[in-house]
């Protein structure tokens, strides 16, 4: 629990000064037995993947590629003794309008949404991802929401926190050195030897390989690699890449697999590299998928922390939303749906990002079905729509940001206006959270709330909670509880047996607002060629930037006239969906020129100080 003052301090001036409960008292209050959690220190633990139990009816069975339309169905019949029943907790889901830089408050909205709806003697949870590291020492700062409204301990939420990100990586890495030590054995050994040792020969293409390294880190010089410089024994020489490690596939994986069983089948699927003939070569392939596996076995258990008003909050997994799923996992959902009223769960970026990865990857994985969806807008963002000058992390912000400024954002809610229609295209109620900043004016909010209604939200709120927490997210509490009574129609966007094109054309017309799509040179062929080896039904999972509805992030508001490039399209099999990239999207972001870790430091005591 925390005192609020005023003004408001920093972040981690607030999360410092918080008396935490034993994580023991989170788990009492949630109903999970003791002994089904690893406590890691005071304030955090690891719960037993197990308690999420199977997949309701309608979902793919562990270990197969998705099929069909999500149904919320019965528990199994096989649970294991003392596993909570299954029952259908509100499922609800926080994104955004385009954001700027800077970010709009959607973590900061799902903590404060979640403290608004205890405040109310509900039982809510929310349900977030990791945060990378590389961001984290870059431009955006933390993740742990700000203000009133965190989940804590901050710190550990923000960095290490049990690791699973670094288990992420050493599984990854792993994979990525058994493809150069089996090209490397290949080049010196006989087809009969390989086979004396029990291997057949994969006739790897040292060109065909799809696998990099990873690194936790911001790192642009590592985005293009050689490796294998050195005498011969140093392996075979060629030219590879670093993504950030919450880009690698098995961090999708990990986010999506259903149980443990799930994780292994699925990292089997995973494909690392081709032969001389094209053919897929996998981690099963290799022999290391069972290794990585094991690497990876405690990170599949949920971490457990708490907001600052007390409340659960499982914070597991952390796929970037641009250029992966962009959402927590499947398993720390489905345990959270078992014991509490609310689950609140946040995905990457705009509806056109995660949230629509949130629909048509993770609930046709899962088989949940959302009952009301939180888009987080503000009036900053809204007026950089509407033509504002730009926002430049780490610089002033223009007076038009604040000072009232109706026009301009009258401009913008073309972008709300957007992202509302495409919560509505999926048949779930849609709740306009306007996140309150110091500078707003009424009038603003008024415009805001007027319009979000007049586009066909179901509700819109003003919310204080950066300021005020669960109190100032009385009013979005109550709009989220009546939007969330509303029968869902919820639907996914296309059929898993349409052509991957049709996907992709259906994502740029029906969620971009895209006249159409223009394929790179061999983009088409490259997706026949998927569907000749069976990857035709999986999803898809667009990387393409988050400040624009469009490819370019200097389009602003809900650009017309405009087409969708492919310049490239990778296969993620053992996640379960191929990923084209729209324009200039890169897997490795860089630092700016002054990072956020010249601002982080630690005391003689070892407290933490510059976090945000």
């Amino acid at each position: 629990m925390v005192t609020r003052k005023t003004p408001v301090p920093s972040d981690i001036e607030i999360a410092q000064g918080a008396v935490l409960k034993p994580i023991g008292e989170i788990l009492a209050q949630l109903g999970i037995p003791v002994d089904r959690a690893e406590a890691y220190g005071t304030y955090k633990a690891k719960i037993d993947w197990k308690l999420a139990g199977a997949l309701p009816a309608g979902a793919p069975p562990a270990g197969a590629p998705p099929a069909g339309d999500p149904q919320v169905g019965a528990p199994e019949q096989h649970s294991p003794e003392r596993r909570p029943p299954f029952r259908r907790a509100k499922y609800i889901n926080v994104t955004a309008i385009s954001p700027t830089p800077l970010g709009e408050g959607k973590t900061t909205t799902t903590v404060g949404l979640v403290q608004g709806l205890g405040a109310l003697g509900r039982q809510a949870v929310a349900a977030l991802r990791q945060p990378s590291m590389g961001p984290t020492f870059g431009i955006k700062g933390g993740a742990a929401g700000g203000g009133y409204s965190q989940v804590v301990p901050m710190e550990d939420f923000n960095l290490h926190l049990t690791g699973d990100i670094h288990a992420v990586a050493a599984a990854h890495n792993l994979c990525a050195a058994a493809v150069d030590a089996r090209i490397y054995h290949e080049s010196r050994w006989s087809t009969a030897y390989l086979e004396k040792l029990g291997l057949r020969r994969l006739n790897i293409d040292p060109y065909g390989v799809s696998i990099g390294r990873v690194v936790d880190m911001n790192d642009r010089a590592l985005r293009q690699v050689l490796v294998g410089l050195g005498s011969r024994g140093d392996g075979p020489l060629r030219q590879t890449r670093f993504d950030i490690a919450v880009a690698s596939e098995v961090m999708a994986i990990l986010a999506l697999a259903a149980d443990l069983a799930d994780l292994r089948a699925r990292l089997g699927r995973m494909v690392a590299a081709a032969d001389t003939q094209g053919k897929p070569l996998t981690a099963e392939d290799f022999g290391v998928a069972g290794a990585m596996a094991v690497l990876l076995r405690d990170a599949l258990k949920p971490n457990l922390l708490q907001t600052l008003e007390g409340q659960g909050a499982f914070v597991h997994t952390g796929p970037f939303a641009n250029i992966a799923h962009g959402n927590s996992s499947v398993v720390a959902d489905r345990i959270a749906i078992r014991h509490a009223a609310y689950v609140v769960t946040e995905s990457g970026f705009g509806a056109d990002m995660g949230m629509e990865k949130f629909f048509d990857i993770k609930c046709r994985s899962s088989g949940l079905k959302p009952d009301a969806v939180v888009l987080v807008a503000t009036v900053r963002a809204l007026k950089s729509h509407g033509g504002g000058p730009a926002v430049v992390p780490g610089k002033p912000l223009a007076a038009a940001y604040q000072e009232e400024n109706l026009e301009l954002l009258k401009a913008g809610l073309a972008n709300l206006r957007a992202h509302i229609g495409i919560v509505r295209r999926f048949g779930v109620p849609a709740v306009v959270a306007i996140n309150a900043f110091p500078t707003d004016t009424q009038a603003e909010w008024d415009l805001i709330r007027a319009e979000a209604l007049a586009a066909g939200a179901a509700e819109a709120a003003v919310s204080r909670h950066w300021e005020q927490g669960g109190e100032g997210a009385l009013e979005l509490a109550r709009a989220v509880e009546r939007a969330a009574a509303l029968p869902s129609q919820f639907r996914l966007l296309y059929r898993d047996e349409a052509p991957l094109t049709e996907k992709i054309e259906t994502i740029a017309a029906d969620i971009y607002g895209a006249d159409g799509v223009d394929y790179a040179e061999g983009v088409r062929e490259r997706l026949g060629s998927l569907e000749d080896q069976g990857y035709g039904r999986l999803p898809l999972c667009m990387a393409k930037t988050q400040y624009s509805l469009s490819h370019d992030p200097r389009l602003k508001g809900a650009p017309k006239g405009w087409r969708l490039p492919i310049r490239e399209v990778r296969l993620a099999a053992g996640a379960g969906f191929v990923y084209p990239l729209c324009g200039d999207i890169s897997t490795m972001p860089g630092l700016p020129s002054r990072p956020a870790f010249m601002d982080v430091d630690i005391d003689g005591e070892g407290n933490i100080r510059g976090l945000f």
